[in-house]
Parts: structure tokens; C-alpha cells; sequence
């Protein structure tokens, strides 16, 4: 069985000492759960404080960007390679990354190579736009997207990361796919991808999170969906007890 993973994804939020105390809150709320997988991921500039204070924590810790080259004059750059260590995962090609800082696909599976070599486990986004979802290409287009970030992989290598999708109309907006909707797509286009060009067992190993606006009230919902094996959480991740809920139900849905 797959194991459950909720991923807080803190965006461009909190200072260090608010990080901090925010780490050591989900720590200490979440400290009863072993069978979820609790990952946060705070700014960059916060991440070696954190790691300090979570030292004797089973929460782990991810960044939200990296590099693709090892070292070189990318100004504001984070490699990879400095980043292993101190973190266990990494976020690749979000939306955000993609909107606003002309991420491609082609990127994203740069990224991703230099992310495994360097010994860290992507959690690779995918997900459309409103337009392309009410034009009927949520298939084609999230289908496309994991292709492209998979290019060059081994099946070992596939299995070893985490996919997401997260429809771009439901981020931040309060919008959510009903959870039918967000397990169709997680298995029967993003799941389907990964069994088509790499086998079912692959497929089978393969996580794949829902993002897109979860929060406690619909998360139970969501995690029932046999496709979807977990969350990659924004605003509801900036809240202690709010995550600590979502861990909570997602655990108790697995125990059931």
C-alpha cells in the first residue's frame, strides 16, 4: 500500500522565527500519526532553522524550487545540490513556478534529473488552467505535462517521486474538484500516464497527490479516493491545527 503523504506547501510566507514556531506546533500536533507522511516546506531562507528544529521530529522537510545546474552564475539560484541535506524533498514545476517565472516542461525535467542526482525526491505538479478544463483538454494537457517531466526517467526513478495534481482554477480560490473529480484525473490520466510508459506495477508503486484548495472539511472525502494518496496543501498549511486536522482524518481514513 501506498503510504499517505500531506505536503504544506508555505509559498512565499513566514519569517524564520514564525516558520519556526510553526514547524515545532505541526511537530508537536502531529506527533501520533507514524502511517502520514508529513512534509513541509518552507522558504528557502528559512529551511536551515527549521531543519535544526525539527532535528529529533519524524517531519520532513522540502523546498519549494531548485536549480537545475549543480553550481554557476544564476543569480537568486538554488542548486540541488546544496539543498541535500538539508532537505529530503523538493517541489518541482508548480503552477505559480510555471505562471509566473516561465517554467516549461522541458525545465521541469531538468530539475527533476538534477533533484535525484542529488539525492532528493521531487514532488512533480501538473494541472490545467479553468479555460482548458471547461474546453474539454484537462486529459490531453495534464496528460502532456507528465510526459514531459518524465522524459530521459528510469521506471526506478519514477517510482521513487511524488506526482501531484493540482488544477490550476482550484488554487487559492476555494474552488475545489469535487473528490470524484480529482481521483478520475489522479488515476485514470495521471496514474494511466505513468502505466502506460512505464507498466502498472510502476504505476501501481507511484504516488500521486490532490492540490487544489484542500482543506479539513473535504479532505476526508478526497482521501477515500483510491487514486489520490494524499494532498499538497497551500493555505490550510499555514495553520498548526488546521494541517494537524488533515493529518489527523488522513490517518484515520488509512486505518479504516
Amino acid at each position: 500500500m501506498r503510504k499517505p503523504m500531506m505536503a504544506g506547501n508555505w509559498k512565499m510566507n513566514k519569517s524564520v522565527s514564525e516558520a519556526t514556531a510553526l514547524a515545532k506546533e505541526i511537530a508537536e500536533l502531529t506527533s501520533g500519526y507514524a502511517n502520514v507522511d508529513r512534509v513541509i516546506c518552507p522558504a528557502f531562507i528559512c529551511l536551515p532553522v527549521v531543519q535544526w528544529n525539527l532535528k529529533d521530529s519524524p517531519i520532513q522537510l522540502g523546498a519549494q524550487n531548485c536549480h537545475w545546474e549543480e553550481s554557476g552564475a544564476f543569480t537568486g539560484e538554488v542548486s540541488a545540490a546544496m539543498l541535500a541535506g538539508l532537505v529530503d524533498y523538493v517541489i518541482i514545476g508548480h503552477s505559480e513556478r510555471r505562471q509566473f517565472f516561465g517554467e516549461t516542461d522541458e525545465s521541469v525535467n531538468a530539475k527533476i534529473v538534477a533533484a535525484l542526482a542529488a539525492g532528493l525526491t521531487p514532488i512533480v505538479c501538473c494541472g490545467e488552467s479553468l479555460e482548458q478544463n471547461q474546453a474539454g483538454e484537462t486529459q490531453s494537457f495534464v496528460s502532456g505535462q507528465v510526459r514531459g517531466a518524465l522524459v530521459g526517467l528510469s521506471a526506478e526513478q519514477v517510482q521513487s517521486l511524488v506526482l501531484a495534481y493540482e488544477p490550476i482554477w482550484a488554487i487559492g480560490t476555494g474552488l475545489a474538484a469535487t473528490a470524484q473529480q480529482a481521483g478520475d484525473i489522479c488515476g485514470k490520466v495521471v496514474r494511466a500516464t505513468v502505466q502506460e510508459l512505464y507498466g502498472a506495477a510502476v504505476a501501481g508503486a507511484t504516488r500521486v497527490l490532490y492540490g487544489g484548495s484542500t482543506k479539513p472539511g473535504n479532505i476526508a472525502e478526497i482521501m477515500q479516493q483510491a487514486d489520490i494518496d494524499g494532498a499538497l496543501i497551500g493555505g490550510a498549511a499555514l495553520d498548526g491545527k488546521s494541517y494537524a486536522e488533515m493529518v489527523r482524518i488522513t490517518s484515520e481514513v488509512y486505518a479504516a
